[in-house]
């Protein structure tokens, strides 16, 4: 046997009891994320040093390099996956997220081709189809699972890009953007950074779109809409604005854009799953009749990190932007995810929202949308209480606080941070700097929003 064989064959010996003890340090930290700071305190960050050491020749035994990689990153992180964090509208993962995450690592598929593996590619489709009837789309509706929001609006602005010049006769997919019909795009005043980074990506740019105005919740105003004269067009809204909540008026914008010939995309990181909860769904009351949407699901329902979601009215659009043929690569079925994404290799993320849709149900995704949407409202009240300045109707889960101006808004957001009972993170909304407060974590209670605000309250006092 060769040295080389006798590592493999080492290898394989110690895996067992390498992810065993794995395991074991996973559930140690899990166990400790309600108990420990939110923040890593500044002496566990300067213990990352310990990981940063001349590439060995030979290399370490694997149990002693996971256990240095648990020893000096673990508290160094940030406890995001807890009940107090509330910053970037992160939710927690739920359980059956992690179970599947653990189990399809395990897996290692790739989920580019049925071919490649079968289990992915059903998983995929049934967690769509789950997605479309849980958020009322069009049961037709196509698409597939990206790393979040950016590429989901990459990838749905891309078919819809190609869509509306093969309108007017140009094979953008074929012939790229140059000598093309120029395509008018309007965003509101509100836009997310992540549609603006898209519309580069994709060739329209980030800085030429119409913008049209919004009112004070940061929602496009529905008059004196521009004409379109005809032209190859897309229309970017919003579904949950990412500081008040807030969504564009779908019921007057969606037929107004349409009647003009454009496109409609939303931008539905998080807010897109209000549709999911009976007494939320108003605020996103018309969304169904736009032509694509881009959601997370790492966001409000709660898988882990990174799980983005595209979807398409017409999937045949969706095919003809992203499709990639070889003479290696089979022709398969019509849902390949490696012709639905930008992306050719990917890991099955659909496993995951499958799990966490099943072991919900309709009712659990709903319970979890408008408990932390309570939860949200229960942190603003005791501000308000306490005499601070809510910015935004708390719709849903955002909530934005001046605690007295610039200066003083800086102050609390920093001392918070570094006390470690909870994170929330500074904004600025209409030019004035705030607190922002996202609620989205399935493991949040009323007393860790209680916690949470006392801890917010003493720090106010010391600053």
């Amino acid at each position: 046997m060769t040295t080389a064989d006798t590592r493999v064959s080492d290898m394989l010996a110690e895996r067992p009891d390498l992810l065993a003890d794995t395991a074991q340090r996973a559930l140690r930290y899990l166990a400790g994320l309600d108990s420990r700071r939110v923040a890593p305190a500044p002496a566990d960050v300067a213990g990352l040093d310990r990981l940063d050491f001349p590439l060995p020749a030979a290399g370490r035994p694997a149990p002693d390099v996971l256990a240095l990689l648990d020893a000096a990153a673990s508290p160094a992180t940030v406890a995001s996956g807890g009940p107090r964090y509330f910053g970037f509208v992160t939710g927690g993962a739920l359980p059956a997220a992690q179970a599947a995450a653990w189990l399809t690592a395990a897996w290692d598929q790739n989920a580019a081709l049925s071919v490649m593996s079968p289990a992915a590619a059903r998983l995929d489709a049934v967690a769509l189809r789950w997605v479309t009837e849980l958020l009322g789309l069009p049961p037709a509706a196509g698409g597939g699972f990206v790393t979040g929001a950016t590429m989901a609006n990459a990838t749905c602005l891309a078919a819809a890009r190609d869509a509306v010049l093969s309108r007017h006769g140009w094979d953008a997919a074929g012939q790229g953007l140059v000598g093309a019909p120029p395509v008018t795009v309007l965003v509101g005043e509100q836009v997310h950074t992540t549609v603006r980074k898209a519309l580069g990506l994709i060739g329209l740019g980030r800085d030429r779109a119409i913008v049209l105005p919004a009112d004070a919740q940061g929602r496009i105003v529905p008059r004196d809409l521009p004409l379109l004269n005809a032209s190859p067009a897309l229309a970017c809204l919003q579904a949950g604005n990412v500081n008040t909540g807030a969504s564009d008026p779908f019921g007057d914008l969606i037929p107004w854009a349409h009647d003009q010939g454009a496109w409609v995309h939303v931008d539905g990181a998080f807010g897109l799953w209000a549709a999911a909860a009976p007494d939320r769904a108003d605020q996103v009351a018309g969304v169904a009749a736009a032509d694509s949407w881009a959601t997370d699901a790492h966001k409000w329902l709660n898988t882990t990190y990174d799980c983005g979601i595209a979807l398409v009215r017409d999937p045949a659009a969706l095919r003809a932007a992203m499709q990639a043929t070889a003479a290696y690569l089979p022709a398969g079925a019509d849902r390949e995810a490696m012709n639905l994404t930008p992306q050719s290799s990917q890991r099955a993320r659909g496993a995951e929202v499958w799990a966490v849709l099943a072991s919900l149900g309709r009712d659990g995704v709903a319970g979890l949308v408008e408990r932390t949407c309570r939860l949200a409202r229960r942190f603003a009240d005791g501000l308000r209480a306490a005499g601070y300045l809510v910015l935004n109707d708390v719709v849903l889960n955002q909530v934005l606080v001046d605690f007295g101006g610039p200066e003083r808004t800086a102050a609390v957001v920093a001392a918070v941070q570094q006390d470690g009972t909870c994170w929330c993170g500074p904004t600025v909304w209409q030019g004035r700097p705030a607190m922002r407060i996202s609620v989205s974590a399935w493991n949040t209670t009323a007393a860790d929003i209680d916690r949470s605000l006392a801890a917010v309250l003493a720090c106010l006092r010391r600053a």
